[in-house]
């Protein structure tokens, strides 16, 4: 990673690490994972807000009431509120992406969820896709949410990643390491 990349998901994390103890504490992770949904929503729709977020053009205050109106607007809770407005008090809200990402992770452990990343070489049917859930819950003992993409250049099975740990069963894959054998023997 590089170091303002490190720089800017350290602050993330002080920030929702703060954040989420006041949801939890209140008894609000339910509105703070509704935050996250239409925060993630609106930087990934608007380029307009990704520009601001970053600009060293604007004032503290501009900043500050552009994000309070935003938050107004998007019906965000008070506390999320208040932290977007510390944030941009204190030019902070660049770590915004860092942020979400975050949250997302602290809500997930605390909701016993863990989310897994599969790449498969063509669209999972619903069947397919509860299949892989539940295997992967009976080996995780968690509750798993799957993010899934298509790759056709597997062309066949899938990429499923948990954290650090990665299972490829692609034909991709095992064409490579057929590839590499023969060239040792070779």
């Amino acid at each position: 990673m590089s170091e303002p990349a490190s720089i800017s998901t350290g602050i993330a994390k002080r920030y929702a690490t703060a954040i989420f103890e006041l949801a939890n504490e209140g008894s609000a992770l339910a509105a703070l994972e509704a935050d996250v949904d239409t925060l993630e929503t609106a930087l990934n729709e608007s380029a307009d807000l990704r520009a601001m977020l970053s600009s060293p053009v604007y004032s503290r205050d501009d900043m500050g009431k552009a994000i309070t109106a935003l938050a107004d607007k998007m019906s965000l809770s008070q506390t999320m509120r208040g932290a977007l407005g510390m944030m941009a008090q204190n030019r902070r809200l660049f770590t915004l992406p860092q942020l979400v990402i975050v949250l997302r992770e602290l809500i997930a452990e605390a909701k016993g969820e863990v989310t897994a990343d599969v790449t498969s070489a063509t669209v999972l049917t619903k069947a397919q896709a509860d299949q892989l859930a539940a295997t992967l819950k009976a080996k995780l003992g968690k509750t798993v949410k799957l993010n899934v993409a298509v790759d056709e250049k597997l062309i066949g099975g899938l990429i499923v990643k948990v954290g650090s740990k990665m299972i490829d069963t692609s034909i991709r894959s095992k064409l490579a390491a057929l590839q590499n054998t023969m060239k040792e023997a070779g």
